[in-house]
């Protein structure tokens, strides 16, 4: 079995998996290129926390032994994962970012995680994370910062901004990633790959969260087809997750053909709240009129309705994290991320009654919601409402903290984690560039359950708009000037 004739870390996996059944790819030939290509470019990025590179290969060679036996293979039989370290795997260190999990070796694997070994896939290691996932960027004291491999001196965005860069790199063509405010789709914008915060329940997690609807685990992919690939495979419940969904029978890669003409579209610039870099706007805008002129949708500039809920989703987000981490504080502040200890500590300026009122914006939020999705299929808007920022920021410059010491970062993420507190669908995916070279991702919000219609939409915007043949340089420039093809 050779390995075919080409760069094969940036071809997509499901082309992989093809050329594996035939013979004409070796699965141990394509884990050692992406180790290759991974020795030679971790240390800039620093994507990756933790290599399982030996087990990979042993792994490799059985799926190789298994392909020549004629043995009957999984869906992505021989085929590179990287999982983010906020997930368990079994016998593989997780440090969820943090020095108080630093030497934490799981007995069992995450759901996700199980699926993808249940279908040959093979994990090559851990993807980097800020400290159990709290913020929009990745950096934390125990693994220090993740870049862009746009421009090395940009932020990768986060939570799975590991995920995120490894992707973009050609560090494997699938990733999984969890999302509770954006992180997914965050650092897939930054990146420009395409991600998928799927369904609340469609992928179940486990451990699980005290504010468990905001948890999501997603594919992180540079196509469309390979999220559906994916998502095919981690989609389904488990008896560790109670609010897992049943199992149903769509093949979300069949899903992502036939188009979506004659789908009424939403297209919100702002929500109504947010303020949006110029560069941005246009090229979200551009984005969005496509979607009637080419795929041959109505579309519809619309303001939702609904306020900015920051300030209560706030709450829920604090709450969360305290109520996991502030027995830390007493042995481990000073070795936890100060931002972190800040959040944690806010818990102290919340009352019973703040989370109630919290989770009764939610439901206002979800009744609004739901009235504007029986006007609309989809809603469009900017995923981020800026481009990449610098590296080791906490936030865009000029974004002030919250009164009461509540988290800084919902303000940059008006349009991501509104969908975490409803729970529906949305999708990133690249629809362009800034003067710097940066990429820019347009968000497809779906009706409840309809992962379906936003992997067809984001298909077909693919299909008119292809972006995986643009490659990052891993340039260190504030301007970078050429982008490979």
């Amino acid at each position: 079995m050779t390995a075919i004739g080409q760069d094969i870390c940036y071809i997509c996996a499901k082309e992989l998996a093809t050329a594996i059944r035939a013979r004409k790819l070796s699965p141990v030939e394509l884990v050692r290129a992406v180790y290759e290509r991974l020795h030679k470019t971790n240390d800039r990025i620093n994507a990756f926390c933790t290599l399982t590179e030996e087990q990979a290969v042993s792994a490799a060679r059985k799926a190789e032994a298994a392909v020549m036996r004629g043995d009957p293979l999984g869906v992505l039989h021989g085929i590179p994962v990287s999982v983010k370290d906020l997930l368990l795997t079994r016998g593989v260190r997780t440090m969820f970012g943090s020095r108080t999990r630093e030497s934490y070796v799981p007995e069992e694997d995450a759901p996700a995680v199980a699926r993808v070994r249940e279908a040959g896939g093979i994990p090559i290691g851990k993807t980097t994370t800020p400290e159990f996932g709290f913020k929009a960027v990745t950096d934390s004291p125990l693994t220090g910062i993740t870049r862009n491999p746009w421009d090395l001196s940009k932020t990768s965005g986060g939570s799975s901004g590991g995920a995120g860069a490894a992707v973009a790199a050609g560090l494997g063509p699938l990733a999984l990633g969890t999302d509770g405010a954006g992180s997914i789709r965050i650092p897939a914008s930054f990146n420009g790959i395409f991600g998928l915060k799927p369904s609340y329940g469609r992928v179940a997690v486990y451990p699980s969260n005290p504010v468990p609807f905001l948890s999501h685990v997603g594919p992180m992919t540079r196509t469309v087809r390979d999220a559906a690939l994916l998502l095919n495979v981690i989609a389904g419940p488990d008896d560790r997750d109670l609010l897992s969904l049943p199992a149903e029978s769509t093949d979300y890669l069949a899903a992502c053909e036939g188009g979506i003409r004659g789908l009424r579209v939403a297209w919100s610039p702002t929500l109504g709240y947010a303020k949006v870099n110029s560069e941005v706007a246009e090229i979200t805008n551009d984005a969005a009129r496509s979607f009637e002129t080419t795929l041959g949708c109505h579309v519809e500039a619309v303001v939702p309705g609904f306020e900015s809920p920051c300030r209560w989703f706030a709450k829920l987000w604090t709450t969360s994290y305290a109520l996991r981490f502030r027995a830390l504080l007493p042995a481990w502040e000073s070795r936890m991320d100060p931002d972190l200890v800040t959040l944690i500590k806010g818990s102290t300026y919340l009352g019973p009654s703040d989370f109630a009122e919290a989770m009764a914006m939610r439901s206002e939020l979800w009744n609004m919601t739901r009235a504007f999705f029986d006007r609309f299929e989809l809603l469009l808007t900017p995923t981020l409402p800026v481009p990449a920022f610098g590296a080791g920021l906490g936030a865009p410059e000029g974004i002030a903290a919250i009164a009461g010491a509540l988290p800084p970062f919902p303000e940059w993420l008006p349009f991501t984690y509104p969908w975490n507190l409803t729970g529906q669908p949305a999708a990133t995916v690249p629809c362009g560039f800034t003067c710097g070279g940066l990429p820019v991702g347009l968000q497809i919000v779906g009706r409840r359950f309809a992962d379906s219609t936003v992997l067809r939409a984001a298909a077909a915007f693919e299909d008119a708009y292809p972006w995986t043949h643009k490659q990052p340089t891993l340039v260190h420039s504030e301007h970078p000037k050429g982008l490979a093809t």
